[in-house]
């Protein structure tokens, strides 16, 4: 097993293709592992799952009410107090270029957010920190109660 629980989560624990019990459960868990700062981007198709593995990420983090955690596709910015200070849940769907990230305070988002969840990472290019960890939820075409998960720590 590695020496670093989040490590292993992210790889041998993280679940393919899980059902929403797994994928909350596994969400708590990697939100209870990570280090203040973390970076975690959710991609994947709208419907896929991106605002309630947030949820389960925030609950594993100590938001103080993980029933707030919804998505911020209209205000963009949702910020949930926790233990850990304020989280960060930005979902950047309608956001078109720089300005809108600079108007928003996205670089202050990124140097202060003891936690900083992002939902449509791609709309902020080359201003996402290169040092994060990438979700990416897809539908399993499969089986319609499942997610196809994949995860990779940069």
């Amino acid at each position: 097993m590695d020496a670093d629980p989040l490590t292993h989560l992210l790889t041998r624990g993280a679940p393919r293709s899980p059902d929403l019990a797994s994928l909350e459960a596994w969400g708590r868990a990697v939100g209870a592992a990570l280090p203040l700062a973390s970076v975690v981007t959710l991609d994947g198709d709208l419907g896929a799952g991106k605002t309630t593995l947030a949820r389960a990420l925030c609950e594993g983090a100590g938001v103080l009410d993980p029933a707030s955690v919804t998505s911020p596709t209209f205000a963009i910015i949702h910020r949930y107090p926790a233990a850990i200070g304020e989280i960060a849940h930005v979902d950047l769907y309608r956001v078109r270029d720089a300005r809108e990230l600079e108007a928003l305070g996205w670089d202050e988002l990124v140097a202060t957010a003891p936690l900083l969840l992002v939902e449509w990472p791609d709309r902020a290019g080359e201003s996402v920190p290169a040092s994060r960890i990438r979700i990416r939820l897809s539908h399993d075409t499969d089986h319609a109660d499942r997610r196809l998960l994949q995860v990779e720590r940069s």
